[in-house]
């Protein structure tokens, strides 16, 4: 019973440790107070929403603060790049 305690413990505070780490997508009035710090590709999405996900996703494994997403494109297998700032 201690063992399944500890255990949803635990993965409450990494998703909350998550989420206070994720790069949010900025609007261009936002990106000019910040800095640019590089471009973000991703790829194999079927949705915009599974797009924007990935390239958030991104965003921070980059150590992004946040992003503006720059294209899109495709059918069935979508790609698209993002700007990322601090």
């Amino acid at each position: 019973m201690k063992t399944i305690k500890y255990a949803v413990a635990a993965i409450a505070l990494s998703t909350l440790s998550f989420g206070a780490f994720a790069a949010q997508a900025v609007n261009p009035a936002q990106a000019q107070s910040m800095n640019k710090v590089g471009v973000v590709s991703a790829n194999g999405a079927t949705t915009l929403d599974g797009l924007e996900a990935r390239l958030a996703e991104k965003a921070a494994a980059a150590g992004a603060k946040g992003y503006s997403i720059t294209s899109t494109n495709g059918n069935n297998k979508m790609s698209g790049t993002a700007v990322i700032y601090n």
